[in-house]
């Protein structure tokens, strides 16, 4: 094809060094021709005019935002907007019934190959009008932004309706993307709840397993983990007994291992949670998530015989969810809430071993595993709604208190929890693990043993809860001294925030942590410290702070 200079086309020149070149009525009038319209034609008809029509409009705009990028004066800034450029895909946008108007490098190849079908498909052309018109936009926004740097633009791009929000009367819901979707729906539906479990839950295996080396997974209810577990242990015999795995083998099974863990962190609260997995899932991961009550579940990928499996729970209806572990959380987060906007720098900060340099208690021995499960429980407070605590052993985190309004009551959770995941493990709670009726479902039984720890009987319940017992006459309630014993020593407890008193170490030691790591920073650090002395406990600070709300 011949190549037309502009100016030998318009037979006008350009001026102001260029400022000024395709603003011309012969261009415009080209571009912005109605065949359709009447009037338009006869416009075209006329000698003075010498109008001519232009079916295609490919464009590459000044690269503002890249000049702008690097130390620039405000000069070289200002000649860096384009004029003719935008307007030009405006127009050729605007016209796109008589116009195909290219603006992305990576649909020229597209447009060649299919140009005799673009001519005639007016999606197509709709379709890359619409890439002009955004690219419009996104110049103009960064140009203005640029003019004023207290105005802030965001896109969103909706991915697809949800059911509802948070509550069945929070209509028109939507999930949408900034940029790219990090989450791909394999099947299920999900809602708001299940994305807001996803998003956390995933950030939270992927970090841990960037942190550890190993597969983690994660069980989540409503947007707070209650357990997180890795690959490292083998499992127990006991532990076979107590999580019911005596047809399973997961000797060679890592994401099954994780899972298994986690999910019995805190079964109790686990029931119908959102599991999120590192790690690929098989078949024998997708048979341990089958058994159980479950909304959804986020992973790095499925074995074919693992989708199969999982497909069919919850009649079809399980959410089964690809996540990408290219995480890109962007410099800065925004949250829109009663009509105002809050913004901060994405918490893209890393727990590493570093958090836990600055030992400052007499007792400083740190045994490597103990600082792994600090550095698991860290990760995991990360992700945990404040003011929280988090307990972890054996790369396992038994207890996590969440939420509260005071530091102690979270102590005091995650202490509880930890006791009564030990406390499964017990002599008496094993027995009774045996002689279960064989009609009771799995969650039943857990319902079972944690009244029976918890010691939570009227006279009536009591009876009741015998009737799910072969042999109810040998069964024996657990006694004071039982409850004295410490059902484990050697915990880790992490903190999201500084100790404000010495009781939190004073409760912390009385459900068996012995080692702890905090942000530090309060007032009272040196009573914290010499609580921690009193009870070779052994202390780090972070000086790293950990909220989320």
């Amino acid at each position: 094809s011949k190549i037309i200079k502009v100016e030998d086309f318009t037979n006008f020149p350009e001026i102001l060094e260029g400022r000024v070149k395709t603003l011309h009525p012969k261009i415009y009038g080209g571009i912005l021709f109605d065949k359709d319209n009447e009037k338009h034609k006869k416009d075209f008809t006329r000698t003075d005019l010498q109008l001519q029509k232009i079916d295609l409009v490919v464009v590459n705009l000044y690269p503002f935002s890249d000049v702008i990028s690097r130390e620039v004066s405000e000069e070289e800034a200002i000649e860096n907007i384009d004029i003719g450029g935008v307007t030009l895909l405006r127009a050729a946008a605007k016209n796109y019934k008589n116009v195909t108007v290219l603006t992305d490098p990576k649909d020229y190849f597209d447009f060649i190959k299919n140009i005799e079908t673009v001519e005639k498909d007016l999606e197509k052309r709709k379709y890359y009008a619409s890439k002009a018109f955004e690219l419009v936009a996104k110049y103009d926004e960064c140009i203005s932004s640029w003019f004023n740097p207290n105005l802030n633009y965001r896109k969103y791009e909706k991915v697809q309706d949800l059911k509802y929000g948070c509550n069945p009367y929070q209509k028109e819901a939507t999930l949408c993307k900034k940029d790219t979707c990090p989450i791909e729906v394999l099947y299920g539906t999900p809602g708001y709840i299940n994305y807001l479990d996803a998003i956390h839950s995933w950030c939270l295996v992927t970090e841990a397993q960037e942190a550890l080396n190993c597969t983690v997974a994660a069980s989540f209810k409503h947007t707070t983990p209650a357990g997180v577990a890795t690959c490292k242990y083998p499992i127990s015999d006991k532990e076979k007994l107590v999580y019911d795995l005596e047809k399973f083998d997961l000797k060679d099974c890592s994401s099954g291992r994780a899972f298994i863990r986690a999910r019995n962190c805190d079964p109790l609260s686990s029931f119908g949670d959102f599991i999120a997995i590192s790690g690929i899932v098989d078949e024998t991961t997708a048979l341990l998530i089958r058994r159980e009550v479950s909304d959804g579940i986020i992973a790095e990928d499925y074995t074919s015989k693992a989708l199969e499996i999982l497909r069919k729970k919850k009649m079809g209806k399980f959410i089964i969810l690809r996540g990408d572990k290219n995480l890109n959380l962007g410099v800065k987060e925004y949250r829109e809430i009663f009509g105002i906007v809050l913004s901060q720098r994405s918490n893209s900060e890393k727990i590493t071993e570093e958090y836990l340099k600055n030992i400052v208690t007499k007792n400083t021995v740190m045994p490597q595993k103990k600082r792994e499960d600090l550095i698991l429980a860290t990760i995991t407070l990360k992700y945990t709604p404040s003011n929280s605590i988090v307990i972890a052993n054996k790369s396992q985190v038994i207890g996590v208190g969440a939420g509260q309004q005071n530091r102690v009551d979270c102590v005091k959770i995650a202490g509880n929890k930890s006791f009564m995941f030990n406390f499964r493990f017990h002599p008496k709670v094993l027995r009774l693990m045996e002689d279960f009726k064989p009609n009771l479902t799995r969650q039943e039984k857990t319902n079972c043993i944690i009244k029976y720890i918890s010691n939570d009987f009227t006279e009536d319940e009591i009876v009741r809860w015998l009737t799910n017992f072969k042999n109810p006459k040998k069964i024996e309630l657990l006694s004071d001294k039982d409850y004295l014993e410490k059902p484990a020593k050697g915990l880790s407890l992490s903190s999201d925030a500084f100790f404000p008193f010495r009781d939190n170490i004073d409760y912390a030691f009385r459900f068996g942590v012995d080692y702890i790591l905090n942000p530090g920073g309060s007032i009272s650090d040196h009573n914290v410290i010499s609580a921690c002395d009193e009870y070779n406990i052994c202390m780090a600070i972070s000086e790293k702070r950990l909220f989320l709300h």
